[in-house]
């Protein structure tokens, strides 16, 4: 590679470019980004201020220094490349254009590197300034080209790439530096330049993956750090090497394609990436179709566009039903597909074939039947099966039924199971035997879909279905229901009201005729015959009756049939009944009061008939002749139609209750009358007119049922207290029969008694040997009195004098303690003869029984001897007395 030359002739300052025409050379591949060249434009004026333009923005763009970048990543054509580099001065708008041509450098022919490859010299550009003139003469700088270095280089590193040098290192010591990222900025030292021979190298292998590019700028400058020459650019662009596969995005593609489809019916797109450069044949991949399983019915029934890697169709014959799926083996190729020095990879593309509608649904049998009682409704009576060779659970299998005639009335529909997709024939509408025992119907079925294009099937299938209906017992029904009978009330019992019949509606049905009964008379008012349905009355109808309502009074008959089952209707009669003048007014309120004086004493009354109009008011009211008081005292004036004001006729009437009748006569024809009595109490009244006196008007006896109800109290109350009486009588004998002849505290069988209680635990060791002292020492109020005491105890007289030790003895005395407690109790003539107090039950004193010293010794113990009995000490002593003749 060449250096590149150019000159520039003296001439004085002239604004613009140096040149109309620049050249320059660079690499074929151009990366988005890349810097291409710089250009140089000369200002008189250091001021101003210089906007740069490209005629192609698209593809390349000048920086304010002068420095064209492309701006999108291409391939330069063999023939060179022109665009227009504009500059333009933002305040005078005064523009300036140069033409720049761009050519692509030679192919790599394949030799070595080091004879490809010679070291090139980059020379700064140089300056000369006239400090006696104003005016200046300036070479322009150095467009230096890309320096391209192939990546994975194996060395010997460093490798030399070019060498910098300045034209005034001849008369100055210079050192040179280069600047930018790969040399003083991550990732630092990539490259290193000899500071004093300019010598440019490269340090390491580099990866065009990685960086594709390197832009430095190698500086000039003397001994003391002065800038000697202006800052060049050197771009590195690093030459892409096929050293990577092809890599699919995904290892499994799926994808789908219509059962049915064209040749040339686009399935799905496979990519593949490579990280080599994809304008460089190591990035161009090319696609091909490995192997197709199942190849059924054409191994080639696929094609991939080899450079696109979209998969379309290219044979015909694709069915659902015959396979489901195919599998792809799809392989992707760098080097644009060179199966020698190209890399490659595979992956998997699974497509499947969707269904469409190509199979209508098909019934399996040309007629169905089935049955139905009548009378039913939802009622499932026949199964329609059909076959469908599409996708189950979809639209194009999923069957609708519909009937095209037979049911004109519409007493059937036909639903679809969604699991098993029959038709189910449903009865909506309920049939009647009697007029309709068969029904024939024309179905047919389709999808949900119509039928994919090109298919020569029928789009539906059509069968009959016949159902037969099936007679059943019907309950009876009466005409009318209800039956409204118009009655004048007061209909005496046992008159033939009307007749209330019921039809059977079998026809067709052997069976007796219908049998009626009453299921529903709150007045218990009628009956029916059970024969021929005739009502009759067994009470008199009563339009006042509390069974009325609005005049109406409704009764439920029932008809019943004895068919298998037996069945049954009902029927309601209503009668409406016409008042009559069958009851005559009455007085309303029926107690009042007023004062004793004429002024103030109105009464207001109102008359009160259940009758209805014309039967009811308006109402005439007057007073009876007899009593001859009446009408002396009172007096009684209508006020309207229903109301009218006793008061009294004299001036003054004395207080009490009084009996006012009043004879009230209705409107009807004929009149009914009645003579009602008002209960008056007349009392004292203050100013205002109100009445003084406490007592209430009360009624002058009590009623039947007060009287039994206080009858019944008082009975009650007596037989309690006789009750309580009787009981306390039993209570005192029971106490008498059981009451103990004995001091109650000598009374042991109510208490409890405590046996085999052998002490405590160590606590208990420590005795207290003053009880074995004194062991007869007891309390003085504890001694009971002389009547209550029993026989075995001891007499109360002179206590003997028992030996007497310390509190607490040593224990080896105990035992001549014992020794001399016994001698002294042997010696105490009121001492029992036992060694100790014995306590036996006590069964009470006064025993029917005589004592056992009035039994009498045989006739032969008189004549023996008990004088022995002296001889055993003591404590026989008693004994011995008693038998042996002593004196006590």
């Amino acid at each position: 590679q060449a250096p590149i030359k150019a000159t520039c002739e003296d001439m004085s300052c002239k604004t613009g470019f140096p040149e109309d025409v620049h050249s320059a050379v660079v690499s074929r591949s151009v990366h988005g980004g890349q810097a291409l060249l710089n250009v140089r434009f000369q200002s008189c004026d250091g001021n101003k201020k210089i906007h740069f333009g490209s005629s192609e923005p698209e593809d390349f763009r000048v920086g304010d220094d002068g420095v064209v970048y492309a701006e999108r990543s291409f391939q330069l054509s063999a023939e060179p490349t022109e665009f227009v580099v504009s500059a333009q001065d933002k305040e005078t708008q005064q523009e300036w254009q140069m033409r720049v041509k761009l050519t692509p450098e030679p192919a790599f022919t394949g030799a070595s590197e080091k004879d490809q490859r010679k070291i090139e010299e980059i020379i700064f550009p140089w300056q000369q300034y006239k400090h006696s003139s104003p005016l200046k003469r300036q070479k322009r700088d150095w467009v230096i080209p890309p320096i391209n270095l192939p990546e994975n280089s194996k060395g010997p590193f460093p490798q030399e790439l070019v060498r910098i040098r300045s034209d005034r290192d001849k008369s100055l010591s210079l050192r040179y530096s280069v600047t930018g990222p790969g040399a003083d900025q991550p990732p630092t030292g990539i490259f290193i330049i000899n500071p004093i021979s300019g010598q440019l190298s490269v340090t390491k292998p580099l990866d065009r993956e990685q960086i594709a590019s390197f832009h430095l700028r190698a500086h000039a400058v003397d001994v003391n750090g002065n800038q000697v020459e202006n800052p060049i650019d050197i771009v590195i662009n690093v030459i892409d090497m096929n050293d990577n596969r092809p890599e699919f995005l995904h290892q499994v593609w799926n994808g789908t394609v219509p059962e049915g489809s064209k040749p040339g019916t686009y399935v799905m797109t496979v990519t593949a990436i490579d990280a080599d450069d994809p304008n460089a044949q190591n990035g161009m991949l090319r696609y091909r179709i490995l192997s197709q399983a199942p190849s059924s019915p054409s191994p080639n029934m696929f094609t991939i566009n080899n450079e696109t890697g979209d998969i379309i169709t290219v044979a015909a014959g694709l069915d659902r039903e015959k396979v489901q799926q195919y599998t792809l083996i799809i392989q992707a190729t760098d080097m644009e597909g060179n199966p020698t020095y190209g890399l490659s990879n595979t992956a998997t593309a699974v497509i499947a074939v969707t269904d469409v509608n190509d199979n209508p649904p098909e019934f399996t049998a040309m007629t169905f039947y089935g049955e139905v009682p009548e009378n039913r409704m939802d009622v499932i009576v026949a199964n329609l099966t059909v076959t469908d060779k599409d996708q189950p659970h979809t639209p194009a299998w999923n069957a609708l039924y519909r009937m095209t005639g037979g049911d004109p009335t519409g007493r059937f529909t036909i639903l679809t199971d969604p699991n098993s997709n029959d038709g189910l024939v449903t009865v909506v509408k309920p049939i009647d035997f009697e007029t309709n025992r068969m029904f024939v119907l024309t179905v047919a079925a389709e999808n949900q879909v119509p039928l994919a294009k090109g298919i020569q099937h029928p789009p539906q299938s059509t069968a009959t279905v016949s159902i037969t209906v099936i007679d059943v017992n019907e309950s009876p029904y009466f005409v009318p229901n209800p039956k409204l009978v118009r009655q004048e009330e007061g209909l005496m019992a046992g008159s033939m009201l009307t007749t209330f019949t019921a039809q059977d509606p079998d026809r067709y049905m052997q069976q007796t005729s219908l049998r009626y009964s009453k299921l529903s008379d709150p007045a218990n008012w009628l009956k029916i015959d059970p024969v021929n349905g005739q009502i009759t009355t067994t009470a008199v109808l009563d339009r006042e009756s509390i069974y009325v309502q609005n005049n109406m009074y409704n009764a439920t008959f029932l008809a019943s049939d004895n068919g298998i089952p037996p069945m049954s209707g009902t029927g309601t009669l209503q009668i409406y009944l016409l008042d009559i003048n069958d009851n005559a007014p009455q007085v309303d309120p029926k107690e009042a009061t007023t004062c004793e004086t004429l002024q103030p004493n109105a009464i207001n009354i109102t008359a009160v008939d259940p009758d209805i109009d014309p039967n009811a008011g308006p109402f005439a009211f007057e007073l009876p002749d007899t009593p001859a008081s009446i009408k002396r005292n009172w007096t009684i004036v209508r006020i309207g139609g229903n109301h009218a004001q006793l008061s009294l006729r004299i001036r003054f009437l004395e207080a009490g209750i009084y009996d006012v009748p009043i004879v009230i006569t209705d409107s009807g024809n004929p009149h009914a009358s009645s003579t009602s009595l008002l209960k008056v109490k007349v009392c004292q009244c203050d100013l205002n007119g109100d009445c003084t006196d406490v007592d209430r008007i009360v009624g002058a006896g009590l009623g039947t049922g007060a009287i039994i109800a206080i009858l019944l109290c008082i009975i009650i109350l007596l037989i309690l207290v006789l009750m309580f009486v009787v009981w306390m009588k039993r209570r005192d004998k029971e106490r008498q029969a059981k009451q103990l002849l004995i001091d109650p505290e000598d009374d042991v069988r109510d208490n409890i008694l405590k046996y085999d209680e052998e002490g405590g635990g160590e606590e208990d060791q420590d005795y207290d040997l003053s009880q074995l002292q004194q062991p007869d020492t007891v309390e003085p109020d504890a001694i009971k009195p002389v009547g209550i005491r029993r026989l075995d105890e001891r007499p109360i007289h002179a206590e003997p004098q028992y030996p007497v030790r310390s509190a607490a003895p040593h224990p080896g005395d105990i035992g001549d303690f014992i020794n001399e407690g016994l001698k002294a109790a042997d010696n105490d003539p009121t001492a029992p003869p036992y060694d100790s107090l014995l306590v036996f039950d006590y069964e009470g004193s006064g025993s029917t029984a005589g004592s056992l010293s009035s039994l009498n010794s045989s006739s032969s113990g008189g004549e023996q001897d008990y004088d022995y009995l002296n001889d055993w000490g003591p404590r026989f002593k008693k004994l011995a007395d008693m038998y042996g003749g002593g004196d006590d």
